[in-house]
């Protein structure tokens, strides 16, 4: 391994190729003091739906979120979006092996307003970070740099991206198959949100996320 580190932006409910970097890499920087980039997934994510891979996004506060801040961008509070992606992950989800293990513990997060989106996804991000049992150590930035400065830090900022002409090459991750839900009519669908492995796979989640990770 190159890098004892590596640095990340912060997503909605990263897939999976994002949390096999926890079993990869000994340090997790993820970046707060970046400018929002649109189109990525800082504010969207794919779970299974019944036709295949379903899109959520999160509804941003108008204003030019472009030039804002990471932690200064604010959710919208129209569309009562937050109740309807928790429709639609319980949609999903609801008869899913492990549902009633996670979803209590998952829940409030869509009842409760909270104003920045890195507030909202840093949470999320916590909570499945205790529910995988991950020991990696995790950091936020302190400052912003166009490139680390710490040569042991390997900076994958928008390494993961939903558009695959911009997402990085990845020679650690390989995606494989695990049940999910809606497969006989699917097939099955890679690299979905942590949600698609956390609920169909429930503590076999982490080895299965290791078991993605190609050994270099």
């Amino acid at each position: 391994m190159p890098h004892p580190a590596i640095l990340l932006d912060l997503q909605y409910l990263p897939c999976l190729q994002y949390w096999s970097k926890l079993v990869v890499y000994q340090t997790i920087y993820i970046e707060q003091h970046e400018n929002f980039v649109k189109s990525s997934y800082r504010n969207r994510c794919h779970i299974a739906g019944v036709n295949g891979p379903l899109r959520l996004s999160i509804p941003l506060a108008k204003g030019k979120n472009e030039q804002q801040n990471i932690r200064q961008v604010t959710l919208s509070e129209q569309d009562h979006w937050r109740s309807r992606h928790w429709h639609s992950i319980r949609s999903a989800y609801g008869n899913a092996p492990y549902w009633d293990y996670y979803a209590d513990q998952l829940e409030p997060y869509f009842k409760t307003k909270t104003a920045t989106l890195f507030e909202f996804n840093y949470q999320l991000f916590q909570t499945i970070y205790q529910l995988l049992g991950f020991a990696t150590e995790i950091k936020l930035t302190e400052s912003y740099q166009s490139t680390p400065t710490n040569d042991q830090i390997l900076d994958f900022r928008a390494g993961i991206h939903p558009k695959p002409h911009r997402a990085k090459a990845d020679p650690h991750f390989q995606s494989l198959s695990y049940p999910q839900v809606f497969s006989e009519k699917n097939g099955f669908l890679p690299n979905l949100s942590i949600l698609d492995l956390l609920f169909c796979a429930g503590p076999e989640a982490p080895l299965l996320l290791e078991q993605m990770v190609v050994k270099q």
